[in-house]
């Protein structure tokens, strides 16, 4: 198998000899890779061979912090992507002659992909001017604003300044869509009213930290959510680092079949579902188990991820599947830090915070961070989590978009909580968002099953 005649068939704006001088002066010169990462993407590459090993670079070099020309040519061997790889490297090598070559290649390539973006939005423009099908011709204008925009976003780090228009012209399509009552105009509903009250939506690009001390329901209420943002068909990502793939499975079954006991079916406990059924509950458990299949959330369950890892990961998923809708990471305190002893932990967790936050961003999807809080909640006679709890808070507070804490006091004062009926009372407490307001809601956790229900008043 060998990817050297490989060669684009697309009549396609592209550089070629740009994308040869850049890989070339990479192979050559590894160090240089600090000065493309940023900039360059597997997309800026027309060539298939050509945008392979580029990704191989970047794989290499997100995962250990540098590149070598062995590790390249090992790579592209284990990959059985070339029976020669010094035949596809060496060619590379020559084919540029100062290593100051290597910028205005690197401009060359940011500029043909733009062009590349431009011209598809040319085509689906023409497509939706020449659909018979559109006869509101303000949403056919609004939608071809919107492929221009879309288009005209960077992939390169030079293209990340906007003029006043530009930002009013899509917050003025971000209008009409709320007008028109489009749901993507407010973000990602996770189906809890009162949460999705005070959010309208998690945005997109948003970190959002959900945190609380040891069992209050952190991993449970970001399961329930994926479910509930899965059953409409918006695929979601888990990446568990504490719980292996059958611990969640089995606590998203117990989830639905508490929605199997309201619905006056026979109740199947935790207990039952963990030993053996009746063959009644069997069925029962069976359709939840036939309803779940179809759900489009993807679980990693692979202890120690290091950052670079999930961002790995994660955007291979985005790339298999465009419209994710949605990462959940469980939890900062397992990711895996960099070999770095001279650094504090403080500065490697607000680090380690900061990547996720622009992975975000670069992804287009809200990230969903669950985090503990320290100990000193416990010393205090109001144990209520503040944004001071955050477990080494350096820069947590400060990268998130979204702080939401969960307080129940039922685990403090088990005893005054069912003379009161508040047991399982759940405070969620939104102590930061940056578009929209802080305060309080509640929600209810029925332990057993590993599920949060709204809490109405007077029991409605």
């Amino acid at each position: 198998m060998s990817l050297i005649e490989t060669a684009p068939s697309l009549n396609l704006p592209m550089d070629l000899y740009a994308e040869r001088r850049v890989l070339g002066i990479l192979i050559k010169y590894p160090d240089q890779i600090d000065q493309v990462a940023g900039r360059l993407k597997p997309g800026h590459f027309v060539d298939f061979s050509h945008r392979r090993i580029f990704e191989i670079i970047l794989d290499i070099y997100h995962r250990q912090g540098k590149i070598s020309y062995t590790q390249i040519y090992n790579r592209l061997r284990a990959d059985n992507i070339t029976d020669d790889p010094a035949e596809l490297l060496i060619p590379l090598t020559e084919s540029f002659v100062a290593l100051s070559e290597l910028g205005p290649s690197v401009q060359s390539l940011i500029f043909k992909e733009g062009m590349r973006r431009l011209l598809k939005a040319a085509e689906e423009i023409k497509a939706l001017a020449l659909d018979e099908k559109n006869e509101d011709l303000l949403q056919v204008q609004a939608k071809a604003q919107e492929l221009i925009f879309s288009a005209g976003r960077a992939n390169g780090a030079e293209e990340d300044t906007k003029d006043l228009l530009e930002v009013l012209n899509k917050c003025y399509l971000n209008l009409l869509r709320r007008r028109e009552g489009l749901e993507d105009a407010y973000g990602l509903s996770v189906r809890y009213p009162s949460i999705d009250g005070m959010t309208t939506g998690f945005k997109r690009g948003d970190l959002i930290i959900l945190a609380a001390r040891p069992s209050m329901g952190k991993t449970a209420l970001a399961l329930n959510m994926a479910v509930n943002v899965a059953k409409r068909d918006i695929p979601v990502l888990i990446f568990s680092l504490e719980m292996d793939d059958e611990q969640i499975g089995d606590r998203i079954v117990l989830s639905e079949l508490f929605g199997r006991k309201q619905e006056t079916e026979e109740a199947v406990s935790s207990y039952e579902y963990q030993t053996k059924l009746s063959d009644d509950q069997f069925l029962i458990t069976q359709k939840v188990f036939n309803e779940l299949y179809h759900l489009p959330v993807i679980i990693s369950d692979r202890r120690g991820l290091t950052a670079n890892d999930i961002k790995a990961s994660a955007r291979r998923i985005k790339t298999e599947k465009p419209d994710l809708g949605l990462i959940i990471i469980d939890y900062l305190q397992l990711i895996k830090p960099p070999d770095n002893p001279n650094r504090s932990w403080t500065l490697i967790v607000g680090e380690i915070v900061r990547e996720l936050r622009d992975l975000a961003g670069e992804l287009d999807v809200p990230i969903i961070l669950l985090s503990q809080l320290n100990r000193g909640v416990e010393s205090r006679e109001n144990k209520r989590p503040m944004l001071s709890d955050l477990r080494d808070s350096g820069n947590i507070e400060e990268f998130a978009d979204v702080v939401l804490f969960l307080y129940r006091d039922d685990y403090y004062h088990p005893d005054l909580a069912r003379e009161q009926g508040t047991e399982g009372l759940v405070e969620l407490i939104f102590a930061k968002q940056r578009k929209g307001p802080t305060g309080t809601v509640q929600l209810r956790f029925i332990k057993e099953y590993t599920r949060f229900i709204e809490e109405y008043p007077n029991g409605k």
